[in-house]
């Protein structure tokens, strides 16, 4: 089967909306329900329904926060299906991006019951994640409007979620740091201090790769005027406190350098970090500790 074989088309245009790719979709969806499968098939929901059973369900929201995923979550459902050669029909209701509160109903779907209750918890695990993922951007994006910073991710997502966690970002309103080491070159303490100084680590850089994109982390005012005088575009101010940054600001500023505030950064920072003129703040915890929205499916 095709991707296309595999998925109705709203649900490919909901998922390539995004810049997502259907493939790569779908190998997490595989993964995802191979994981479940692993031990033996559904053996309670087997035991009790039989396949004839149909049903209609609904994913609701319990709690106020951003969609994200959406498209994903009702895949899962189609992509089960499939393996068992089951018909199912799927509506999105609320789609990625949309702010929802508790009762807010998502998506509605039918489905043969046993193919609705083995592939309930596939399809909200991947919804609920990625909208969690999308409330907690959505809520620093809101806590930071009328600084001019924007919200940032970083690399510490949840391994083999990294393309759809940062695509959840986006969809609160955060914007993407780097999506792995080869797209850009971020210079950090390590990499300073074994390479001797911000100037050698750059000038290494450049040689090697001359059209790619630097970022310097620094911790302290000496290391971004080094990177300034480097030529560095981007430096990430690193643990500073929202003084040191203002400073840092000053001085960036005036020779066209962006700055991103970073390091154990706390929505109740939101505040005084975006206050000081920074352009981006970064929080890992977007992604690597964000809890999950909590969505349910209610069969009716």
């Amino acid at each position: 089967m095709t991707n296309h074989d595999l998925l109705p088309q709203h649900i490919i245009d909901g998922i390539e909306a995004g810049g997502l790719e259907v493939s790569h979709v779908l190998g997490v969806i595989n993964r995802a329900i191979d994981e479940d499968l692993q031990w033996g098939p559904d053996v309670t929901t087997n035991s009790i329904f039989s396949p004839d059973q149909v049903a209609s369900a609904k994913v609701v929201s319990r709690e106020h926060g951003a969609l994200a995923g959406v498209p994903v979550g009702l895949a899962a459902l189609h992509v089960f299906a499939a393996r068992n050669g089951a018909d199912v029909t799927t509506t999105i209701l609320l789609g990625d991006g949309s702010v929802v509160e508790p009762g807010s109903v998502v998506a509605e779907m039918t489905a043969p019951l046993p193919t609705l209750l083995t592939a309930e918890r596939t399809l909200l695990n991947l919804m609920s994640q990625l909208s969690g993922v999308a409330s907690a951007t959505h809520a620093w994006a809101t806590a930071l409007e009328g600084t001019g910073a924007q919200i940032r991710d970083t690399r510490k997502t949840v391994p083999g979620l990294r393309v759809l966690q940062k695509y959840a970002v986006r969809c609160g309103g955060g914007v993407n740091h780097r999506m792995g080491v080869g797209d850009e070159a971020l210079i950090k303490d390590n990499h300073i201090a074994e390479a001797g100084s911000i100037t050698r680590a750059v000038e290494a850089i450049r040689a090697a790769e001359p059209e790619i994109f630097i970022e310097v982390e620094c911790d302290n005012l000496d290391q971004v005027r080094e990177a300034i005088d480097a030529g560095v575009k981007l430096v990430l101010l690193d643990n500073m406190s929202p003084d040191e940054m203002r400073e840092a600001v000053a001085i960036t500023k005036p020779a066209g350098v962006k700055t991103e505030a970073s390091g154990g950064l706390t929505i109740k920072d939101a505040e005084a970090v975006g206050g000081v003129g920074v352009d981006y703040v970064s929080v890992g915890a977007l992604t690597h500790s964000a809890k999950v929205l909590d969505l349910g499916l209610d069969i009716s």
